[in-house]
């Protein structure tokens, strides 16, 4: 995406900015790289899979950290049957590749998450990871499309798609040596947190928009907290444990996206692009 070729890029109306911070992403994209690199592997915790979830129901371990994955596909449909028969809209164009995939993945994390959490090991984590790790790439490549105007926006998706492949695979290869390495499944996920607001601020994506995404961020990092504090909230609360949260607030974060993508329709009658392209 070519700047504008004025002096600063502005956002909204008064709010100049230095040249230079079309740049930024770029530099925080390498940066985030270069500090994993160095930083060497990051395993995954000797106790991942003990989780506080231990309700059963009709036979089904770990019934609530199973059933609360539910939401993720009822979002997905939503999103689904809202945004696809709008695909080929102005609004949506361009994006649409990597919301497909965005809404894709978020199903498959559904069943993904589900057979995990029924016999947790590293085995059935892949395929709770995988789509998860589909579901950022799909993120990343629907804003880039919409900032870029669609013009490479298959090409993102297919290459954003591989990467999160790739990143599972890696962590999966190399826990099964031995030395487990999260630093690429991870780092597609901080930049999904990182650069899509960056995106959507330096080119003047709609603030309702900016306002879903954020929301969704700052619900994401909040789920990351409860997985975190899966067993301090279970004896705090009693009864719904950290990781049965997680997922609740993480259905909420993906809601949140689909509402801002659905809002695109009726904030103006006239079909407009979600972000300023510039020439």
């Amino acid at each position: 995406m070519q700047p504008s070729p004025s002096t600063a890029v502005s956002i909204g109306q008064g709010h100049p900015l230095a040249p230079w911070i079309k740049h930024a992403p770029t530099i925080i994209t390498v940066g985030m790289i270069v500090i994993l690199a160095l930083h060497g592997r990051i395993a995954q915790p000797a106790h991942y899979h003990d989780f506080a979830d231990q309700s059963a129901v009709s036979g089904i371990p770990h019934a609530a950290d199973v059933f609360s994955n539910a939401g993720f596909a009822l979002v997905a449909i939503w999103g689904w049957m809202t945004l696809r028969p709008r695909c080929a809209s102005e609004q949506l164009r361009a994006g649409w590749p990597g919301y497909r995939l965005f809404l894709t993945g978020l199903l498959l994390t559904a069943f993904g998450s589900a057979f995990y959490h029924l016999a947790p090991d590293n085995f059935s984590l892949i395929w709770d990871r995988l789509p998860i790790a589909l579901v950022c790439a799909g993120l990343i490549a629907g804003v880039r499309g919409d900032i870029q105007g669609g013009s490479q926006s298959k090409i993102d998706v297919i290459v954003l798609a591989l990467t999160a492949i790739a990143s599972v695979a890696w962590w999966a290869i190399t826990e099964r040596n031995g030395a487990g390495d999260l630093r690429p499944y991870l780092l597609l996920q901080g930049f999904a947190l990182i650069l899509i607001p960056l995106w959507q601020a330096i080119h003047r994506c709609p603030r309702t928009d900016r306002i879903a995404f954020a929301g969704a961020m700052l619900l994401y990092i909040l789920a990351k907290a409860a997985e975190l504090l899966d067993h301090e909230i279970a004896a705090a609360l009693g009864f719904v444990t950290g990781h049965t949260l997680k997922h609740l607030i993480a259905t909420a974060a993906t809601a949140a996206i689909v509402w801002g993508l659905t809002r695109r329709f009726s904030r103006d009658p006239v079909a407009s692009p979600p972000c300023s392209l510039a020439g």
